[in-house]
């Protein structure tokens, strides 16, 4: 079976292979509000309202503004300055607004948040409610001395409290930065010990599979080793009667709230810092990336109300954790009114019915999910439409990995007819999408709808030409508002040109490897760089080596991922020490210590090991190389290694032939 993640060269899709699986109505059409935004700038189609977007660019973005009803507290002197290529952008200039503001400027009794845990709990937070505790919260940051600038993190379940501190932090100023609780100690530290906040959030534990996780003895680890962190907020989340007697700086939520408090928010600077985010660490610590207020707020409207027609009317559920942009993404469909709905838990218990359970009671309009969750159903034999009722049912978003041609087929026979079904595609780095779904288009099987609007998405080959109905790399050439404000820690912004614009100098590269279609549509094969993505959940290899050659059996490590089964499983390739082998138990140890200090999603399926590690002339390790002879492809440009005789180890290994 052809994988979805293959890096090889293929053939442009053909007619057959791409065929059209749905089209919207007439009146769906009509009725969108991206139908109405392309008519008022009086085009007749969506690929000319796209060429008016990028030929026009400070133009369309002062119109998405102006569309969104997006409120400045001061004006921009000017909408895009950019004296240079697209490096050198600045948006807004001299303009000021409030994020949260937008975020809460529903009022009433209508449900804002329904939480639903995989224990059965549920809960649900209204417009007035939400504003209420935002308030509260903001005012108790005030008493304990957060001022504008500072760091606010989160180290929270997919929760309402998560929302709430966010928006809190953020009224006053202040930057919030969050991962789940499933990461280790030292996962943790790596991230927010960067940044120093001065708050972290958390719960007592969490909720995952069935069984019950304490997270207050990660946090006290944690608290350990940051110490710019002043005060630790507990939130109460699998029991009542927390003990925080171990955390000497320790508050319980309800301890930190000042009642009858009035919602006061700090207008920042169009490009303020909103959120620090992170990289995937492949290379060392994770990146942090800064995103700023204005840009996140317009590039979300842009596409929850124009590419995904959400609206008050809508309830939009996505499955993430607050350690995935998609929890930001969501978190931004407040502003268009609609009802989010948060899920903490396994996805899988009850090989995914519960979500879809889930679905029918709250009336969901909008589900989100990941390609490796739609699959998983299609394995399971689990056909939603036959189980249960889900007339509200409009849209269905994918993203994390690439969303397989029969995974389209499979949405449409078991799970809808009637449903637009969009992949998106994106990332941490631009907090938002350069390809997605569109009310307007046809879903072509296999393909994502069409190219953002405002952003130039092109594909470059290997001789930096843009191409049609070819793979290669993905690259935006013009630029957007939520490109990042920079790395934290990167003064000179030399680490944050070097991620993204030294492959195509002025040009955003974006590191995957995709072929924008004769439809205008875009497939994607994968990420063109080294990073793992079992499950659509992108993991860096420099987290799994850190761990692992802490043990002294290990001298180096190498991981990859490994195509198997319609998905990427994570193989580890380990050079141990003379006299030892690897036998069961050092296998388990070597999970443990992965599994205990990141994730449960970094520990490989696979353990192998090998008597040398290839590395290239300077020293760096070669994933890739590594990866293309596990896959029995080709090496390019092998005088590049010090050592190429080393890859014969990793040549048909008997081990990777099976489960």
């Amino acid at each position: 079976m052809q994988s979805r993640y293959s890096d090889e060269k293929r053939k442009a899709p053909t007619l057959a292979d791409n065929k059209i699986l749905w089209s919207p109505s007439d009146e769906r059409v009509q009725n969108s509000a991206m139908y109405r935004f392309m008519k008022s700038q009086s085009c007749d189609s969506y690929a000319e309202l796209q060429s008016w977007a990028i030929n026009n660019s400070a133009a369309f973005w002062q119109a998405v503004c102006d569309f969104g009803e997006v409120r400045f507290t001061r004006e921009a002197s000017v909408v895009v300055h950019q004296p240079g290529d697209m490096t050198t952008a600045e948006w807004f200039k001299d303009a000021e607004l409030s994020f949260p503001e937008h975020v809460l400027r529903q009022t009433g009794g209508r449900p804002a948040i329904i939480f639903r845990g995989e224990n059965g709990a549920r809960r649900a937070l209204s417009y007035d409610e939400l504003r209420s505790q935002v308030a509260s919260i903001s005012a108790g940051l005030r008493d304990a001395g957060v001022v504008k600038g500072d760091r606010v993190a989160g180290f929270l379940p997919n929760c309402p409290e998560a929302i709430v501190a966010m928006l809190a932090a953020t009224s006053i100023g202040a930057i919030w930065s969050s991962c789940s609780p499933d990461f280790g100690i030292n996962g943790v530290v790596d991230r927010f010990g960067q940044i120093a906040p001065k708050v972290l959030f958390c719960a007592d534990g969490y909720f995952y599979n069935g069984k019950r996780f304490d997270s207050l003895g990660a946090v006290g680890g944690v608290l350990k080793q940051i110490p710019s962190i002043e005060k630790t907020v507990v939130v109460p989340f699998t029991r009542d009667d927390v003990d925080i007697g171990g955390l000497g700086n320790g508050v319980m939520w309800q301890d930190i709230m000042v009642p009858n408090a009035r919602l006061n928010c700090t207008p920042t600077e169009f490009n303020h810092p909103l959120y620090i985010m992170y990289s995937s660490g492949t290379t060392g610590v994770p990146k942090c990336i800064v995103h700023g207020a204005g840009g996140t707020l317009i590039q979300h409207i842009k596409e929850h109300s124009l590419h995904c027609d959400i609206g008050p009317e809508d309830r939009v559920f996505y499955f993430t954790t607050c350690g995935w942009m998609m929890w930001n993404w969501l978190v931004s469909a407040l502003t268009a009114g609609a009802t989010i709905i948060l899920y903490d838990g396994s996805p899988f218990l009850d090989d995914g019915r519960g979500l879809w359970k889930m679905a029918e009671d709250e009336a969901v309009t909008v589900f989100g999910t990941s390609a490796k969750f739609i699959s998983a159903l299609e394995k399971a034999g689990v056909r939603p439409r036959d189980e249960f009722d889900l007339p509200a049912l409009k849209t269905i978003l994918s993203t994390g990995s690439v969303l397989a041609p029969e995974s389209f087929d499979y949405v449409y026979d078991a799970i809808s007819a009637d449903v637009q079904l969009s992949s998106i595609s994106g990332g941490t780095d631009i907090i938002s999408c350069f390809a997605g779904g569109n009310p307007l288009l046809p879903v072509r099987r296999g393909e994502l709808q069409c190219l953002a609007l405002g952003m130039q998405v092109q594909i470059y080959n290997d001789d930096g030409e843009a191409v049609i109905g070819q793979n290669g790399e993905l690259v935006c050439s013009n630029a957007f508002p939520s490109m990042p404000v920079g790395f934290w820690n990167d003064p000179d912004d030399q680490k944050y040109h070097a991620a993204y614009f030294d492959r195509f100098p002025g040009v955003w590269a974006h590191g995957d490897y995709a072929e924008i279609t004769p439809n205008g549509g875009m497939v994607i094969y994968g990420r063109s760089d080294a990073v793992l993505n079992p499950g659509g959940v992108r993991i860096g290899t420099a987290e799994i080596y850190r761990q692992v050659e802490k043990l002294n059996e290990v001298l180096e490590s190498i991981a990859i991922g490994q195509d198997w089964d319609d998905d990427v499983r994570v193989v580890l390739f380990v050079h141990l020490r003379d006299g030892i082998s690897l036998d069961a138990a050092l296998q388990g140890k070597i999970r443990a210590v992965i599994r205990d200090n990141t994730t449960l999603r970094h520990v490989p399926e696979k353990i192998v090991e090998v008597e040398e590690i290839p590395r290239t002339i300077s020293g760096k390790i070669v994933e890739l190389a590594v990866r293309n002879v596990v896959h029995g492809r080709a090496v390019k440009n092998m005088d590049a290694l010090a050592n190429p005789d080393a890859l014969r180890h990793f040549k048909n290994r008997q081990e990777l032939a099976s489960t």
